[in-house]
């Protein structure tokens, strides 16, 4: 991509944070280029202790078009969606691969459309999804990692990979709390929100961090219900508490 590899930061950068800076912003223009039905994209390029890219379009804004496309009651049920992976308004020319795993290679990920945004931040981690005052019209991406990561592209691609060297996008992890919405447990209908597109995956990952607790219908939704349905498919649930160990074990699973 000639725009990032004229910027002068990025040949002084050691190879991994080149070949990672390189893979997102040439996916994140990308997408503006092929999805935002924007005239004009504008890129900004910083180097202070840290490399960061801006990527702003003036179009249809990326949570809209993920809603529209999918016919999802909301943005927030957009964003929920685009943090599973594959998720694409464009099948036939996207993977759908591109902002998941940009977001996963940055030390922090903003993902600004209208009044919504999502931040995925790496070094602590966690994922935020927030409602903003000022409304700006299409989509901004502002990433940054420090000059210093150790982060790998590669070793990315393989976190996500069911098996080892399969060198397929097959695996994925999704934060339960993200789709809690203020409930004290969560129910069946959550627990197909959840669900929803999963099927393209070999490996789902739970993660139950802060999910205090979780309904019958809801464990047994996805660990009955959805296990049946596709057996091939490994689900593991992970960062449990009691309580809701307590509800996924009590799931009649199949054999």
């Amino acid at each position: 991509m000639t725009i990032v590899s004229a910027f002068p930061a990025f040949h002084t950068a050691p190879e991994n944070i080149q070949s990672i800076v390189h893979y997102a912003f040439s996916e994140m223009l990308n997408n503006a280029i092929d999805h935002s039905q924007s005239k004009n994209i504008e890129v900004k390029l910083e180097s202070n202790g840290v490399i960061r890219f801006i990527v702003d379009d003036f179009g249809i804004g990326v949570f809209k078009n993920v809603m529209q496309e999918r016919h999802l009651k909301s943005e927030l049920e957009a964003m929920q969606d685009l943090l599973k992976g594959k998720t694409t308004t464009a099948p036939k020319a996207h993977t759908g691969e591109g902002i998941f795993f940009t977001s996963k290679v940055a030390d922090r990920f903003i993902l600004e459309s209208f009044r919504y945004r999502m931040v995925v931040d790496n070094t602590i981690p966690d994922v935020f999804f927030q409602e903003k005052r000022r409304i700006n019209r299409g989509t901004r991406v502002i990433f940054t990692i420090a000059r210093t990561s150790d982060r790998h592209l590669n070793k990315i691609f393989e976190k996500y990979q069911s098996s080892p060297g399969s060198y397929a996008f097959d695996k994925t992890e999704v934060r339960v709390r993200l789709f809690t919405m203020g409930t004290i447990y969560i129910s069946r209908s959550q627990a197909r929100r959840i669900l929803a597109g999963l099927e393209k995956f070999k490996k789902i990952v739970l993660d139950f961090n802060k999910v205090p607790n979780v309904g019958q219908a809801f464990a047994d939704e996805i660990f009955r219900v959805f296990q049946n349905r596709y057996p091939n498919i490994s689900i593991e649930p992970t960062n449990m508490n009691e309580t809701v160990r307590f509800m996924v074990k009590r799931v009649d699973r199949p054999e």
